[in-house]
């Protein structure tokens, strides 16, 4: 106990004695800077962040040295770098108009984020403040931000922990994948907007789909995170309402033990129910999969969200045709494509993001600068071509949240036009590009935009929170036994109660069935008989019973 407390008094010690040495001579940098994965100088900065890779590398702290700096590990996400260039499109573009913010260059600061909270943090106080290594203490500060609003993150969780920090310094967080309800709470996230609809929406359309079908016996799966329990919440309360019971619902993490895994595969498999409302995230969804490669489970007729229902990796997979669910809807983004192949290996070269994804790819090393790689490695030629892959990267026939944040970028830059180039009382000719943009005045000013761009109108509610339509997909196996994205109907929330929702294609379910599945805990009651309630049990599931002496029951599923 005395040695504890002499070794607290010491640490404080240390504490006041750095405070002191900073308060005469100026704040250091302690930490490591993340470098960003993509950069380009402007005159003015949009940070962007994506999880460009789904996990981080854990190292145990012992306090006796510096801790090492956060680092993402695991597999490219071609699909996620697809995303952060649609950024850099966006803002190159932008920097080609004659009518958007004239004369003034754009640049940005994109990040991977792991699709964790601490680099998720990290990132966000790099937009805060910089990668300045040393700061002068004076009376009042003066310094802006880094940037001057943030697109992204791609995933609810990392997005509520930026969302708390740059929130503080008034910083616009516009995401394009962030779907939790809760972020539309402006007292907790008050500089939050997005592109994509919240899932309150998306949960009373599973609602709605699953009366609409006849289902009333379902089983539940979700990811433990915010998106996956905020999401399947407001699913199972919009659910009850419609009086459809659930025989489980089970929750895991992509991180978790594989035993946990197993568990949550284990119930599906044991299941009687055969329809699944699965709220995962693409990055559990992958991880189920891997587990369901080993075992597979029996038909289920699979529904799914928009994270995961129109994912190009899962649909390969091959283990759900069949599935349904909502989507994002599709769009088209002239140029784009050119845009995503248009990559030298100089260009490659000189980004080390780029010369994963190209090594990777292509399954070879290039050599680095004044060096060769070791001998029997294979070499990239410089001439691999990128337009012959079909891949998440290359892939624009189904542009959906790639257009998320085409449209989030153009929101921003819409904008800080506003705050730039339409100074009335100083009648501006031309943009002020030496004006010292506070991002309060960016965030002011996306609460007012309203604006089309491709076709696509742009505009925020009073919650941050765009109208929310989308399609519903179905994986429809082809002639050639690919499995492909067919949209079958279109869910509008904008439109009448109860005519929110309409189906305008035939459906084909699990096992390439034309007829819907069945799932029902007990079949109706004939005429002459009557329901009575299993005790412990939810109230979809019953016998069936012969009417008492007196009594008579002339339709199906009478329940006394």
């Amino acid at each position: 106990m005395w040695i504890s407390q002499v070794r607290a008094l010491n640490l404080l010690l240390a504490v006041l004695q750095a405070m002191s040495e900073a308060n005469s001579s100026g704040c250091k940098l302690q930490g490591t800077s993340t470098p960003p994965a993509l950069y380009n100088d402007g005159d003015f900065l949009i940070g962007g962040i994506f999880s460009l890779h789904y996990y981080m590398r854990v190292v145990e702290h012992n306090y006796s040295s510096r801790p090492v700096p956060l680092q993402c590990t695991g597999r490219l996400s071609s699909e996620e770098l697809h995303f952060a260039r649609g950024m850099e499109f966006a803002i190159e573009q932008i920097n080609n108009r004659s009518d958007l913010l004239t004369n003034i260059k754009l640049g940005y600061q994109i990040y991977d984020s792991c699709a964790a909270v601490p680099m998720a943090q990290k990132v966000a106080f790099q937009f805060a403040n910089g990668q300045d290594t040393e700061i002068t203490m004076v009376t009042s500060c003066s310094k802006v931000a880094n940037v001057v609003a943030v697109v992204g993150a791609s995933s609810s969780t990392p997005t509520m922990a930026m969302c708390r920090v740059l929130g503080l310094f008034g910083i616009p967080q516009v995401s394009h994948f962030a779907t939790c309800a809760c972020l539309s709470d402006k007292q907790q996230y008050p500089a939050f907007f997005r592109t994509i609809p919240s899932d309150q929406f998306q949960a009373a359309a599973l609602a709605q789909l699953v009366k609409h079908f006849g289902w009333t016996w379902i089983g539940a799966v979700r990811s433990d995170s915010d998106y996956g329990n905020s999401g399947m919440a407001s699913f199972l309360a919009a659910a009850q309402k419609e009086g459809i019971c659930v025989e489980y619902s089970v929750a895991f993490y992509r991180t978790n033990p594989r035993s946990k895994v197993e568990r949550v595969a284990d119930v599906i498999r044991s299941s009687t129910s055969r329809v699944i409302v699965a709220f995962l995230a693409s990055g559990e969804m992958r991880t189920l999969l891997d587990e369901f490669g080993r075992r597979p489970p029996p038909p289920l007729q699979w529904i799914g969200t928009e994270s995961w229902v129109t994912d190009q990796e899962v649909l390969k997979s091959g283990l759900f045709p069949g599935a349904v669910g909502f989507g994002i809807e599709r769009s088209v983004i002239p140029g784009f494509r050119e845009f995503l192949l248009d990559l030298s290996p100089l260009k490659v070269s000189n980004s080390p993001l780029l010369r994963e994804f190209w090594e990777g790819t292509f399954d070879c090393l290039l050599p680095l600068i004044n060096t060769v790689p070791s001998q029997g490695v294979k070499k990239c030629t410089g001439t691999e071509d990128l337009s012959v892959l079909k891949n998440p990267y290359t892939d624009t026939s189904q542009l959906r949240i790639t257009n998320m944040v085409y449209k989030a970028t153009y929101a921003i830059a819409h904008a800080l036009h506003k705050v730039l180039c339409e100074d009335k009382e100083k009648a501006l000719s031309q943009c002020n590009k030496n004006k010292a943009v506070e991002p309060q005045e960016v965030l002011e000013q996306l609460k007012k935009v309203n604006f089309t761009v491709n076709g696509y109108p742009v505009t925020f509610d009073s919650n941050g929170d765009p109208v929310a339509t989308y399609e519903l997909i179905n994986w429809q196996v082809a002639e050639d036994g690919a499995m492909h994205f067919v949209t079958v109907g279109r869910y509008d929330a904008s439109k009448a109660k109860s005519q929110e929702f309409t189906l305008t294609k035939n459906i084909i379910w699990m096992n390439g069935q034309t007829q819907v599945p069945v799932s029902v805990c007990s079949e109706s009651c004939p005429p002459g008989t009557r329901k009575a309630a299993q005790k412990g049990r939810p109230v979809c599931c019953y016998d069936c019973v012969p009417c008492g002496e007196g009594e008579i029951s002339n339709k199906t599923g009478i329940f006394w």
